[in-house]
């Protein structure tokens, strides 16, 4: 797949906010507090890397992978 640096940059932002604002409602916690938690995950690590093509899912499917992470199922990812 052909997916230019700055258009994953930008799918990487959006998902990242979108996701820090789930967690926000979801936790009672300011979007800064959310954003932070969620920018120190094995997730978040995995969604950055532009190579792993992770900011083409949805937010829904990054937070269930989140969720597998908080769980410590975080290994059955890293395999699909």
């Amino acid at each position: 797949m052909n997916v230019s640096a700055q258009n994953a940059n930008f799918l990487i932002d959006l998902l990242t906010a979108k996701i820090s604002e789930s967690l926000s409602m979801e936790n009672e916690k300011s979007i800064t507090d959310s954003m932070r938690e969620f920018m120190s995950t094995k997730t978040f690590a995995v969604l950055s890397s532009s190579q792993s093509y992770l900011f083409l899912e949805s937010p829904a499917y990054i937070l269930d992978m989140l969720n597998a992470e908080r769980s410590g199922d975080f290994e059955s990812w890293l395999e699909v």
